[in-house]
């Protein structure tokens, strides 16, 4: 059974772990992380999640995300979950991620990056990931209306694309 990491609210390694889909003891947090690809054209490559998996199942979802296993630091998993998902290999030892949100249970990392990859040369893991397409943030706006995409806050989908090619929150900073 896959186990992962917890963390302090501060996130700092506590050294415990636990099964992968337990839940996560009242204190304690885990790490998610995903990625967002966007190519030439401002397009975000999505993936349609598989139709018998649990959570938000058939419904489409950023292009590749998952828990960091137990050992992993953040940029490990991605690689890896971006790998696995996807096909696609990219290096992310010299990257960080664009943004970091918490939730209840956990922080999640989300990595941006830029770069065209054609739909034709993915390799889809049957097990996660049904089809794959870029799509516009209008595009993904109306997926989300018609519950056809997983039900992130809209605001979150709108900050992803103003964040493409950006680093920071300071103008001039980049």
């Amino acid at each position: 059974m896959e186990r992962i990491d917890l963390y302090t609210k501060d996130r700092v390694l506590t050294g415990k772990t636990v099964e992968r889909h337990t839940k996560i003891p009242e204190g304690f947090y885990r790490l998610v992380v995903h990625v967002c690809i966007f190519d030439r054209s401002g397009k975000m490559l999505i993936q349609q999640r598989q139709t018998f998996k649990d959570g938000y199942a058939g419904m489409w979802d950023l292009t590749a995300g998952g828990a960091a296993l137990a050992g992993d630091t953040s940029a490990e998993a991605i690689e890896r979950e971006l790998f696995e998902e996807m096909g696609v290999k990219v290096d992310f030892s010299d990257r960080r991620p664009s943004v970091t949100i918490h939730f209840k249970t956990g922080f999640n990392e989300i990595y941006l990056i830029e770069e065209d990859i054609p739909v034709s040369e993915l390799k889809l893991q049957y097990e996660e990931v049904r089809d794959a397409k870029y799509a516009t943030k209008e595009e993904i706006m109306t997926m989300m209306k018609k519950g056809q995409f997983v039900p992130y806050n809209t605001g979150l989908i709108e900050l992803l694309f103003f964040m493409k090619g950006r680093t920071g929150a300071i103008v001039g900073l980049d």
